[in-house]
């Protein structure tokens, strides 16, 4: 009885699949997205001003940040808690697949949302107008959040762990 429960609970690892396929479906709608808006922005070239090209770019950073960052959630989390991904011969593995764990994710994670904060924040310094100070303000603090969050995450792991992975 205890090895069939053993193997269940084990087996039951299977069942984040969907959420990582749903993620997947996601890239597609980003895809889509990017797409729009690039044709947007070459349709409304000619009466935008600079300032809006550069915050439609900064819109479209965004989106590849968060693209990415989707990516290596959907790759290294299969990896680290479902399977190994056996891929095809000659089928190229990106180079930090297989080398991240749980830890690791959750860095890189935090880094990357500090990167996305700090696009919102320029684009919100770059859409600036007086009398706006406090969201901007709040914009800050929540910026600054990230920011301490992802170094302590970081200095914990170099605490913790960093001896272990050698």
């Amino acid at each position: 009885m205890e090895r069939i429960l053993q193997q269940l609970i084990f087996a039951s690892r299977w069942l984040l699949v969907p959420i990582y396929l749903s993620l997947a479906a996601i890239l597609i709608l980003f895809g889509i997205k990017a797409v729009q808006e690039t044709a947007h922005l070459f349709a409304q070239v000619f009466i935008m001003t600079e300032t809006e090209i550069v915050l439609a770019g900064l819109a479209l950073i965004d989106l590849a940040l968060i693209a990415n960052l989707l990516v290596m959630v959907i790759l290294s989390s299969y990896e680290t808690f479902v399977s190994t991904l056996n891929l095809v011969e000659g089928q190229q593995k990106p180079s930090w697949l297989g080398k991240m764990d749980a830890a690791t994710l959750k860095i890189k994670l935090a880094v990357s949302i500090v990167a996305i904060s700090s696009i919102h924040l320029l684009k919100a310094f770059m859409n600036f107008k007086t009398g706006d100070t406090e969201e901007l303000f709040w914009l800050m603090v929540v910026h600054i959040a990230f920011v301490v969050s992802a170094l302590l995450m970081a200095l914990v792991d170099k605490i913790v762990f960093s001896r272990h992975r050698h």
